[in-house]
């Protein structure tokens, strides 16, 4: 049998942008995907804090070093920008698996630079 898992998030990340006429997804900058271990392409709920809208798309790499947490398309009226949000990433694995996996947990501070991650839930 397999169960979905938590395999990373980015809490806390601070929206700096809402393009409603880009095709879609989420852009995020590649150093906070590098961080969480996460994917260009990767599907990942999404939690909006300030509205406690749930919604999924899936990932676009921005560019390292800027920050950008930026919703796309139709996800752009889910959010505004300054909204804290959690992106979330799951994975499926064997329940072995499962009961090894330690998740990449990385919060973000209001700029969206990384006050701490680690592997786990505390």
């Amino acid at each position: 049998m397999n169960i979905t898992m938590l395999y990373s998030k980015l809490h806390r990340a601070t929206v700096t942008d809402a393009n409603l006429n880009y095709v879609g997804s989420i852009t995020i900058d590649q150093n906070l995907l590098d961080a969480a271990k996460m994917r260009v392409g990767q599907k990942i709920d999404i939690v909006n804090i300030n509205n406690g809208e749930r919604f999924s798309t899936y990932i676009i790499s921005g560019e390292a070093g800027k920050g950008d947490i930026c919703l796309n398309g139709a996800a752009a009226r889910k959010v505004h920008k300054g909204d804290k949000i959690i992106i979330i990433a799951y994975a499926t694995m064997s329940e072995a698996e499962a009961d090894t996996h330690l998740p990449k947990i990385v919060i973000l501070e209001d700029d969206n630079t990384i006050a701490q991650a680690f592997e786990g839930l505390e």
